[in-house]
């Protein structure tokens, strides 16, 4: 089970297929007049797909990325990618606490270096060296450079397989986790199940309970579910064909770069905090960095493993770990009540409502999101 270095080195054949393919592309007529109203507005996807082709440098993304030090790992007879960035350490500092960050979907490892950085080095951020983090960002199974799993694809299964990659690869008695979508799910059940390993556990997206037996819902958890399942009816249409065909609508992104790439930033733009202008949050060099990784992987098809298995996933037990919540803004989670986490979580320590920075929350918000797993994880350092 031990690690071994690797670095991200796209063939040019690749490369000059996706060019051929984009330069190609054909556009659809615009459904609506209202911009984006129907979907990605076609004209916004002719300039992305134009620059794609023409002016974006893959070879400059990928020896950014390869600036961060990625291993892969056998697990569970899969490979697992994980970059591992080990804290700056100051004479007389304590030991850093590890840290494992899962990204969701449709995301990728990319979402969570510029947190990372923050977390790994806070001296060069203005912040104490002796709050410094080993971080750990694996890829989710499916994913880009990580295999999807043998066994179906539940959050549970995610967490045993982090779990045996943070003690047993890495050798970390102890450590805490960070994740937001799937990455919530996957951080929770590592508190569930892990209690003597996890220090403390972080989300951004918390997953909603189904379990009132301790008392029915109360008027603002009524409130806020109704409120869910009426912004589900007009936001959810994706999910249902990723659910019950993931290989159909696989089969034409996997042939399509274009396909692929609205299918990703349908998403970017609607769940983050961007007021409805996509490049407020994310240039089109980043965007692209995202998408050509899982075109020259072939992972977007893989990636949907965990919709078609969702119905085998089980609610998560009881968490007594020390939990903190810095909700999304994001639509589904408008209103969402404390009283709902304190459902899930029995020792709830943190609980913040920023108002900035949407499903992608690390991704758009570093510098906050690397400030509230800092003043959340500093008292657990020393409980452990």
């Amino acid at each position: 089970m031990t690690a071994k270095p690797f670095h991200i080195a796209v063939p040019d054949d690749v490369l000059h297929d996706l060019r051929t393919r984009l330069a190609r592309t054909r556009f659809t007529a615009v459904s609506d007049p209202a911009y984006w109203a129907a979907g990605v507005d076609p004209g916004y996807l002719r300039e992305l797909v134009t620059y794609w082709s023409d002016g974006f440098d893959w070879r400059a993304a990928e020896s950014a990325l390869n600036a961060y030090p990625h291993h892969l790992a056998e697990i569970a007879g899969r490979q697992v990618h994980f970059v591992h960035i080990r804290a700056e350490r100051v004479e007389g500092a304590p030991e850093p606490l590890p840290l494992i960050l899962t990204h969701g979907w449709p995301s990728s490892f990319v979402e969570m270096l510029r947190v990372a950085e923050r977390l790994a080095d806070p001296a060069s951020h203005g912040g104490d060296p002796a709050d410094a983090f080993d971080v750990v960002i694996p890829s989710l199974p499916g994913f880009l450079y990580s295999e999807a799993p043998q066994e179906p694809f539940t959050r549970r299964r995610v967490a045993e397989i982090w779990h045996t990659l943070m003690t047993h690869t890495l050798g970390y008695r102890r450590f805490g986790a960070f994740g937001g979508d799937i990455g919530s799910g996957v951080t929770q059940w590592l508190g569930a199940l892990y209690p003597e390993s996890v220090a403390g556990v972080h989300v951004t997206s918390a997953v909603i309970t189904t379990n009132f037996q301790n008392g029915p819902p109360t008027a603002d958890e009524r409130s806020f579910l109704d409120a869910l399942d009426a912004y589900s009816a007009n936001d959810q249409g994706y999910g249902a064909i990723m659910s019950t065909r993931p290989d159909t609508v696989a089969a034409a992104l996997m042939d399509s770069p274009a396909g692929l790439a609205v299918w990703i930033i349908d998403k970017y733009r609607d769940w983050s905090d961007c007021g409805g202008d996509l490049e407020t949050r994310w240039d089109k060099d980043t965007l692209l960095t995202v998408a050509t990784l899982f075109w020259a992987t072939g992972t977007i098809g893989s990636s949907f493993r965990q919709y078609y298995d969702y119905p085998r996933n089980r609610p998560v037990p009881a968490i007594t770990v020390p939990a903190a919540v810095t909700l999304t803004n994001e639509p589904a989670y408008i209103g969402y009540p404390r009283s709902l986490a304190e459902r899930l979580f029995a020792d709830l320590r943190h609980w913040r409502t920023p108002e900035r920075g949407g499903h992608f929350m690390a991704h758009e918000e570093p510098g906050q999101v690397a400030g509230e797993l800092l003043t959340f994880f500093r008292p657990l350092r020393s409980e452990g």
